[in-house]
C-alpha cells in the first residue's frame, strides 16, 4: 500500500476520530439514604380503546390493537407480557368515558364504536361485550398481569356548551359490570375513575367538587361489592393532566382514605407531528422541565391527602399516537428511561407507558407484535432496578443522565447511565457516601470513598480473603443498530435483540467486567451497571 493510499485512509478517519471527545467525571452515590421507593411492579403499559379508524397527521397507526379487537391469542403478545412476571396493564384511554358495559339492563344495543362527527373525539359510544371481557381476563390470568381498569365517569351526565359535563355520575352500569367481574372471580388490582376530565379536560371536563362526590360513591360501591373478598382493589383517580387546584379540591372533597392513588398523565414532548421531537429528547434542559410537575404533585399529596400515592397513569412522550420513526425507535428510550428514573425519584409508585401495543408509541409493533426498542428498555428496568431509589450527585455533565436504585431481588446497587451527548464519551469515576460494614464488624465513617473500595469492604468473604477473589460488575450496554438512533433495532452489548425462532423474548445477558476497570459510556447510548456485591445500608 503506497503512501498516497495511506494518507487518504488517514484523512478519511480523521473526522471520526476527532468528532468524539472524552470527558472524565465523578458520580457520588448516596447509598446510605433512601430518596424514595416505588411499587414492586413499577413498570406498567396501557391498552387503549381506539378503533382502527383513529387517524392523526394523515396516518392511521392503530390497526387492530384496541381492547375490543386486539388478537389476544397471538403468542408474541403472551410472551411479551409474561416476561415481566407481573406486568401492570392499564385498560383505558380517551374513549373510556363513552364505553357502555354489555351487562345488566342496557338501554341501548351493545354496539362497537363508529365514527360520528358530533361525538366525543369523533366517535360514537361503544360497548364492551362480556364475552370479550371473559377473553381479556383469560389472557390476564395466563400471563400474570396486574390489571387496572378505567371506568366511564361521564355516564349519566350531560354536556354544556363549553365541553364541561354536569350532573351526578350514574353508577348503575358500572355496578353491574363490577358485580359480574367479582362473580366470575376475575382479579382486578385497581379501578380507575375517568380519563382526562381534570382541570380544563381533554374533550370533556367535570368540576372537581362534583368529581370528589362521585369517587365517594364509587368508594362505597367497591366496599359493598368486595365485602366478602379477601382483597379490595385500589381506587384510582382522576387519570388526567395535573392541575394543582383541581387535584387539591378532589382530595379535600373526597376525604381521607377514599382515593388510594392519584393518577396523572404526561406528554411532555408535544404532538407526534413535531419535527423537533428528537431535538427535545436529546436536550437535558427540556427533559428536566417535567420535574416541576412531579415535585408539585408530591406537595399537593403531602398537604391534602398523605394517605394517597402518585402514579403516572399514562405517558407516551408525544401525544396523538406518538411520532412515527421516533416513538417506536431507539431514540425514544433516552426519553423513556430518563422519565422512569425521574418519576421514581419523585415518589411515583407506578409508571404506565402508552401503549403496550397500538399507535406509534407501542412497546410492541402494532402489526407484527415484535418488540420495539423501548420494550427491551422497560424489561431491563423491570429486572434490574429495585424499589429503593438512591441519590446520585452529578453536577458536571448535564448530558449524562444518572439514576441509581437498589438492585431488584438481590443484593447490590444498579446504576443507569443515559448519554444524550452526540460527541462526548464519559469516563465515570464513582464514589459513595455510605456507612459500610467490615468483616471484623468495624464501621467506616460517612466519608466519600471509591465505589470499588466500598464494595471490597462490604463483602462477606467465606473461606478466602477478598484479595483472592475477582470482583466484577455486570454491564448492559444499549446501542442502536448501525449507530442510527432512529433505528427500530436495538443492540445489547453489541448483539442484536430479536425474538427467538419460537417467538420467545431473547436472553438479556450482561457482560461481566472487572470491578477495577474504567467505566465508560459512549455517545448516544445507554448502560445499566449492576454492582452485585455492594452492600448498601439502604438496600438491606
Amino acid at each position: 500500500m503506497d503512501f498516497r493510499t495511506l494518507l487518504l485512509i488517514f484523512l478519511a478517519l480523521c473526522p471520526a476520530l476527532s468528532a468524539q471527545t472524552v470527558k472524565e467525571i465523578v458520580l457520588t452515590i448516596d447509598a446510605s439514604t433512601k430518596v424514595a421507593w416505588t411499587d414492586a411492579n413499577y413498570i406498567c403499559a396501557t391498552i387503549d380503546w381506539w378503533p382502527k379508524e383513529k387517524c392523526n397527521y394523515k396516518q392511521c397507526p392503530w390497526g387492530s390493537a384496541s381492547i375490543i379487537n386486539l388478537d389476544l391469542t397471538h403468542p408474541y403478545l403472551e410472551n411479551a407480557i409474561r416476561a415481566f412476571k407481573g406486568l401492570r396493564l392499564r385498560l383505558g384511554g380517551s374513549l373510556q368515558d363513552q364505553v357502555i358495559y354489555g351487562v345488566g339492563n342496557l338501554k341501548s344495543p351493545c354496539s362497537p364504536f363508529t365514527q360520528q362527527k358530533d361525538g366525543l373525539f369523533g366517535f360514537s359510544k361503544g360497548c364492551l361485550p362480556m364475552q370479550r371481557w371473559d377473553e381479556l381476563n383469560n389472557l390476564f390470568k395466563k400471563t400474570g398481569a396486574l390489571v387496572t381498569f378505567g371506568l366511564n365517569a361521564l355516564y349519566g351526565r350531560q354536556p354544556t356548551n363549553r365541553h364541561a359535563w354536569v350532573g351526578n355520575w350514574d353508577s348503575s352500569n358500572a355496578l353491574d359490570f363490577i358485580k359480574y367481574t367479582v362473580a366470575k372471580g376475575y382479579q382486578i388490582n385497581s379501578w380507575e375513575f375517568g380519563n382526562e376530565l381534570s382541570g380544563s379536560g381533554i374533550g370533556a371536563s367535570v368540576d372537581a367538587a362534583q368529581y370528589g362526590k362521585d369517587v365517594i360513591q364509587l368508594h362505597n360501591l367497591l366496599n359493598q361489592v368486595y365485602q366478602n373478598t379477601p382483597v379490595r382493589p385500589l381506587l384510582l383517580a382522576p387519570g388526567g393532566f395535573y392541575d394543582p387546584g383541581w387535584f387539591r379540591k378532589l382530595l379535600q372533597v373526597s376525604g381521607r382514605g377514599t382515593v388510594n392513588v392519584l393518577t396523572h398523565h404526561i406528554y411532555n414532548l408535544g404532538p407526534g407531528s413535531d419535527s423537533k421531537l428528537v431535538d427535545k429528547i436529546l436536550n437535558p434542559e427540556y427533559l428536566s422541565r417535567t420535574e416541576g410537575t412531579f415535585s408539585s404533585l408530591t406537595q399537593t399529596i403531602l398537604r391534602n391527602g398523605p394517605w394517597a400515592s402518585a402514579w403516572v397513569g399514562e405517558s407516551g412522550g408525544a401525544f396523538n399516537s406518538g411520532g412515527p420513526d421516533v416513538s417506536n425507535a431507539f431514540v425514544d428510550s433516552f426519553w423513556y428511561l430518563d422519565q422512569l428514573g425521574m418519576a421514581a425519584k419523585h415518589h411515583t409508585k407506578v409508571y404506565c407507558r402508552q401503549t403496550l401495543i397500538g399507535g406509534n408509541y407501542g412497546l410492541l409493533d402494532t402489526d407484527t407484535f415484535v418488540p420495539n426498542p423501548d420494550y427491551y428498555s422497560a424489561l431491563l428496568w423491570n429486572r434490574l432496578m429495585g424499589k429503593v431509589v438512591l441519590g446520585v450527585v452529578n453536577s458536571a455533565a448535564p448530558h449524562l443522565r444518572t439514576y441509581a436504585h437498589c438492585t431488584k431481588d438481590r443484593a447490590g446497587v444498579t446504576l443507569l447511565l443515559i448519554n444524550l451527548s452526540t460527541q462526548i464519551q464519559y469516563k465515570v469515576n464513582i464514589h459513595t457516601t455510605a456507612e459500610t460494614s467490615l468483616q471484623v464488624g468495624e464501621k467506616q465513617d460517612h466519608n466519600k470513598k471509591s465505589f470499588a473500595h466500598s464494595i471490597k469492604e462490604s463483602v462477606s468473604w467465606v473461606g478466602t480473603k477478598s484479595s483472592d477473589v475477582t470482583l466484577s460488575r455486570e454491564e448492559y450496554h444499549l446501542t442502536p443498530e448501525g449507530g442510527n438512533i432512529k433505528s427500530r433495532a436495538m443492540l445489547l452489548n453489541g448483539k442484536l435483540l430479536r425474538l427467538t425462532e419460537t417467538g420467545d423474548i431473547p436472553n438479556l445477558s450482561p457482560v461481566l467486567t472487572n470491578l477495577n476497570s474504567p467505566i465508560a459510556i459512549e455517545p448516544l447510548s445507554i448502560k445499566f451497571i449492576v454492582f452485585p456485591n455492594f452492600n448498601s445500608p439502604s438496600c438491606r
